[in-house]
């Protein structure tokens, strides 16, 4: 034999291990290749919107968080306003309530100095009826000195 009809078959045998494999075993292969390929860009493009997806969550969750700040402050600025309304609404009522008292109280001792003085008058009435029936020693109409007694009270 020769080296070169041994090549040759070698050759031949080589390309028919060569077609084959490119007929029947290929095809396959590359068909489970392409099928990872397309599940690992599948995936990659899943990943790539959950990222996404992750991000605006974030967002979103910063959002209402910054929302939730901003009506917590809103709100204690209306409890303080409130507060500071009740405050103020109860030094009016405590100022009026205090003029109030004061006013009552000065009626009160206004009567009271009324009733003094009227009392004092009566007294310096019977007293000057005492005086007057001492110094005169004879009969005292009553009538007569009833009148004089109700001027003298309101010259005093």
């Amino acid at each position: 034999m020769n080296i070169n009809a041994t090549l040759i078959a070698q050759l031949i045998v080589f390309l028919i291990l060569v077609w084959f494999t490119m007929k029947y075993v290929w095809p396959p292969i590359a068909k489970v290749l392409d099928e990872r390929a397309a599940k690992i860009a599948e995936s990659l493009a899943a990943a790539e919107r959950s990222k996404n997806d992750f991000e605006q969550a974030e967002k979103k969750v910063a959002e209402l968080l910054a929302d939730g700040r901003n009506q917590v402050a809103d709100m204690v600025a209306n409890a303080e306003k409130r507060a500071a309304k009740i405050v103020e609404d109860a030094k009016s009522q405590a100022s009026t309530e205090a003029a109030r008292i004061t006013a009552q109280a000065k009626a009160d001792a206004e009567q009271e100095m009324n009733r003094a003085r009227e009392a004092l008058r009566e007294q310096v009435a019977v007293l000057a009826v005492k005086g007057a029936e001492s110094i005169l020693r004879s009969e005292v109409d009553v009538s007569k000195h009833a009148a004089l007694l109700s001027t003298l009270k309101q010259e005093l």
